[in-house]
């Protein structure tokens, strides 16, 4: 009795059966259970909000404020997302059985590349709630193996000479600048993508909180009891509600295989772009390319991996606080491609 997927069918809440209680095959009525209730915070979009709150309390833009053509590697690392999403249209065009994917599912397996678990739960809870299983675990999965699927990658696309590439040390970013960049993003990005507005909104209020520096026990809580709480009841429900005839199906399996593609593509994306900068830019001033891998948004583990792989080639090359500009800029660019998506097709 904790879960009924009555009152979620056909991608919809049926308030009525929360309020009325669901008839069982037997004919009694029973009150919508434990899990009924905490679905609703994923069908609602309201954890990855609060999830957003958290990782904008612990998020230091500094980085990205100080350096912002960081701000262009972020973007570029989204285009596995729009790889993944035509690539998933593509493979309806060829008609195999059990991988025919509408647009809006296209988008959701699409969000996958942008390496952010929120992200790709709210999108998905708004366009293809029927895929919200395989496409969390496929998101979260995904994160998780950043180190196992960026290095060979990342080695592949630069030559020696560039992975040894040394980056001026970053300026000092005032605080001035750290409290006016939150405020002024939410208002760009609300104007400019307005569906964004959520995610984008929610994460710059967690770095005010963190940034103000008068809100010390809200940033806290943000950081550690939300989070941990949030997670939990999201991992809960969105596992509870996971069945196994939704997994053991082709659509699973090919929404994992465009998952890593877009994975992959945004990676490459990151790199390349890097790399296409470095034409233009002088001689002291070229930006070493395995920072543009860091534009995928898993917050900071893509960092790291950009740090690890510098060191490979000069123990005594420091790359990190310039990885964590793309970083923290692809979660910025993630949430505003789930907008274009919600707008587009939501």
């Amino acid at each position: 009795g904790m879960f009924h997927s009555e009152i979620f069918e056909g991608g919809h809440i049926h308030w009525d059966l929360i309020k009325n209680g669901v008839t069982l095959s037997n004919g009694a009525n029973e009150a919508a259970g434990l899990i009924d209730i905490l679905y609703l915070g994923v069908k609602l979009g309201i954890y990855p909000c609060l999830i957003f709150i958290g990782v904008g309390a612990m998020t230091d833009f500094g980085p990205l404020i100080a350096n912002p053509k960081s701000l262009l590697l972020g973007a570029a690392a989204q285009l596995g997302i729009f790889i993944a999403y035509l690539g998933a249209l593509g493979l309806s065009k060829l008609g195999i059985p059990g991988l025919e994917f509408t647009q809006k599912m296209a988008a959701s397996i699409g969000i996958i590349g942008g390496a952010d678990g929120p992200t790709a739960i709210y999108v998905t809870s708004r366009l293809a709630s029927e895929l919200l299983g395989p496409i969390a675990i496929a998101a979260y999965s995904y994160m998780a193996l950043v180190p196992v699927i960026q290095p060979p990658i990342m080695r592949g696309l630069t030559t020696k000479k560039e992975r040894m590439i040394r980056m001026d040390a970053l300026r000092t970013v005032s605080k001035k600048e750290k409290i006016v960049f939150p405020i002024a993003v939410t208002a760009f990005v609300a104007l400019l993508v307005p569906s964004a507005a959520p995610l984008v909104g929610s994460l710059m209020l967690g770095n005010l909180f963190r940034e103000c520096g008068v809100v010390d026990r809200l940033s806290k809580t943000a950081q550690n009891e939300l989070m941990n709480i949030v997670v939990i009841f999201l991992g809960v429900s969105v596992g509870a509600t996971a069945k196994a005839e939704s997994f053991l199906s082709p659509m699973t399996l090919g929404i994992l295989a465009m998952g890593i593609v877009a994975f992959m593509c945004g990676t490459a994306g990151g790199v390349l772009l890097a790399k296409f900068m470095n034409i233009f830019l002088p001689e002291g001033k070229k930006i070493n390319p395995l920072i543009g891998s860091a534009g995928v948004s898993a917050v900071p583990m893509a960092a790291r991996v950009s740090q690890k792989e510098g060191q490979r080639e000069d123990p005594s090359n420091f790359l990190l606080m310039h990885a964590m500009g793309p970083n923290v800029a692809g979660v910025i660019g993630s949430a505003v491609a789930a907008g274009v998506f919600i707008a587009l097709f939501g």
